[in-house]
């Protein structure tokens, strides 16, 4: 995909956020222990429990940061203590924001791999965000032929060997995106969706279930979060504008 420049700034005291508005964090899960302490204790007892259900101390940390930080960056938008966030559950998993909590329009998506986490809000728009990092892959053949749509896999057998892990991961997270922020997930095949994909294109969106038109109500972008990531985001409609958070506390 074609890299933007993209600046990862701190973000400002005061967050605003309209219809117009699509904002990306991205943080560190690699935090202190005190910090880690600190957000566990803005935790549900939901989700202390599902920290406790992972075997390594390493991912159980990372589980406690990713979702003390997400508590901490919705508060902030809702103008509420972070322990006070409260989430409802798709039918696939994807989250959202309790209705208990009143009118709000703040929509979210979430995603991780190894020590980087990502975050992006919206308001009144779908949204789904993948990170993944980039790493040898034996079998990624193996995985386009049975997943992607049949043109994908035309187009990564015929890229150069030196090309194809990039498209591989522009490819998967670009539909990774889509899904999540339909709250898919998984529960639809990934060859039902055909991306733009080949280093140096720009991210886009091409068909859903064989139709151009349904692609074209949504919008992807690749973006870059940190050295040796790749990263899409998707967005429902057009004309909005995005802003790169870094966290820093």
């Amino acid at each position: 995909m074609v890299q933007q420049t993209i600046l990862w700034s701190p973000p400002p005291k005061e967050l605003a956020l309209s219809s117009d508005d699509v904002h990306v964090w991205c943080a560190s899960l690699e935090q202190p222990a005190s910090r880690v302490e600190q957000l566990r204790q803005i935790l549900s007892a939901e989700e202390l429990s599902r920290a406790e259900r992972f075997y390594f101390e390493q991912h159980k940390k990372r589980f406690i940061v990713g979702r003390g930080l997400l508590r901490t960056i919705l508060g902030r938008y809702l103008g509420i203590e972070p322990s006070q966030v409260q989430f409802s559950y798709g039918a696939h998993g994807k989250p959202a924001l309790e209705a208990k909590l009143g009118e709000s329009t703040v929509q979210f998506n979430v995603s991780h791999s190894q020590d980087i986490a990502l975050y992006g809000v919206t308001c009144n728009r779908l949204i789904g965000v993948d990170i993944e990092y980039i790493r040898p892959m034996s079998d990624a053949e193996q995985i386009v032929e049975r997943f992607f749509a049949a043109t994908e896999n035309a187009l990564f057998r015929a890229l150069p060997t030196t090309q194809k892990q990039e498209a591989f991961f522009n490819c998967w997270t670009s539909k990774e995106a889509y899904l999540k922020a339909c709250g898919d997930g998984l529960a639809r095949s990934l060859n039902h969706i055909e991306v733009s994909f080949i280093p140096g294109e720009p991210a886009r969106l091409l068909s859903i279930e064989g139709s151009p038109s349904s692609a074209a109500r949504w919008c992807l972008r690749d973006l870059t979060p940190a050295s040796g990531y790749v990263a899409a985001i998707a967005v429902e409609g057009h004309d909005w504008r995005m802003n790169c958070w870094q966290w820093s506390e």
